[in-house]
């Protein structure tokens, strides 16, 4: 069996990664092929380009890069049909990804076309769900709330739980503040600047300065800095302007100690906020985008008051969290601050932060080998 999967951003290529092993897990006889970064390349797919040419966020940065976006398209369309897989699966990039979808089957490929998690019709622009009905033939999503989007348009979904949900959840803090010599009694404030390099460029800074002025003037505070690989060698140029106490870890194998060796979390907004949850961490969360992008959002596109999914799951603001005109170094170091001085207050959060992750569906079976079956059984 053949089996191309295409992944364009970092929380993408991990996913698809977690649910190729389960498929090896049920058959070691398939062949990976397709698109991704570093974790997929580790399972033997030799990636037809670099996916970090397509991690574009927003209107404007979307028209500048469309056309590098389209010839990646039809590259990636014309080498499917070349190795003619049994399947296709879609991470991420919901753009591109229907694009490739189309593309593919307009040159001659009869195989299935999965997505792998869908848009998030249930926040913003649901006429996105008739869109991918059209292009694909099977959706695995997130939540069961998002399946009555696709049914009027005759989408077959499967619902497989959130991902994060699955992964380690057992960090050990006090091991990794023992290996890094930080003592127990340090606050730790950890800093997550985002995996896009646009989010590098514009949230980054602003989480940055915040922690630099929550640090300042306190020797009993310090920095860990969990960064993602694609963007690990901006971060660590940029870092030697630092002058706060920090230490910058990129080490996969250490991330979950790193997240719970925490007392705060200071965050841009996306998939690692659930997996800091996951370690009992209060989260502070930020974001901000092009301000033509987020006009058309905000008036236009948005259904959900929220952007963090802890806060969506519980349909109230569990962690705060500072979008737009509120993403600012003041809000951000405020609402550290009430939680830094405020034991029962920092406690009250984790508690319902876990409740939110209770109702998005922690304790099931994983997300990944749920994909695994349904992706092996269509593909047959």
């Amino acid at each position: 069996m053949r089996l191309y999967f295409v992944a364009a951003e970092p929380s993408g290529d991990v996913l698809a990664a977690e649910v190729m092993r389960e498929i090896l897990l049920l058959n070691k006889d398939v062949e990976f092929l397709g698109v991704g970064g570093s974790h997929m390349r580790a399972l033997g797919i030799e990636s037809l380009f670099d996916p970090q040419e397509l991690a574009v966020f927003g209107l404007l940065e979307g028209i500048k890069a469309f056309k590098t976006v389209k010839a990646r398209v039809e590259d990636t369309a014309l080498d499917i049909v070349k190795h003619n897989p049994d399947a296709i699966i879609l991470v991420d990039s919901w753009g591109f990804m229907w694009r490739v979808a189309q593309r593919a089957k307009e040159l001659g490929y009869e195989g299935k076309r999965i997505k792998l998690i869908g848009p998030q019709v249930w926040a913003t622009r649901p006429g996105r769900a008739k869109t991918l009905a059209k292009n694909v033939d099977h959706l695995l999503c997130i939540h069961d709330f998002e399946v009555p989007f696709y049914q009027p348009f005759g989408l077959d979904t499967t619902v497989i739980g959130n991902p994060a949900l699955e992964r380690d959840q057992n960090g050990f803090g006090e091991e990794f503040r023992a290996a890094k010599k930080i003592s127990e009694d340090k606050q730790v404030i950890l800093l997550l600047l985002g995996s896009r390099n646009s989010e590098i460029v514009t949230v980054a800074p602003i989480l940055q300065r915040a922690a630099e002025e929550i640090c300042e003037n306190d020797a009993n505070r310090m920095v860990i800095c969990v960064v993602a690989d694609s963007v690990r060698e901006k971060v660590e140029a940029w870092s030697k302007d630092w002058t706060f106490p920090f230490f910058i870890s990129s080490d996969e194998a250490e991330k979950s100690d790193a997240f719970a060796s925490a007392d705060i979390a200071l965050a841009c907004s996306g998939t690692v906020t659930t997996e800091v949850a996951l370690q009992g961490v209060p989260l502070v969360i930020g974001y901000k985008i092009g301000w033509v992008t987020w006009l058309i959002a905000r008036l236009f596109l948005m259904k959900s008051k929220f952007i963090t999914l802890l806060n969506v799951a519980a349909d109230r603001e569990v962690a705060p969290e500072f979008i737009q005109t509120r993403f600012t170094v003041r809000n951000l170091k405020n609402a550290v601050e009430r939680l830094l001085s405020n034991t029962d207050l920092r406690q009250k959060q984790i508690l319902e932060q876990n409740l939110a992750l209770e109702k998005m569906g922690r304790g099931g079976e994983g997300a990944s080998k749920i994909s695994a079956k349904k992706i092996l059984e269509l593909a047959k």
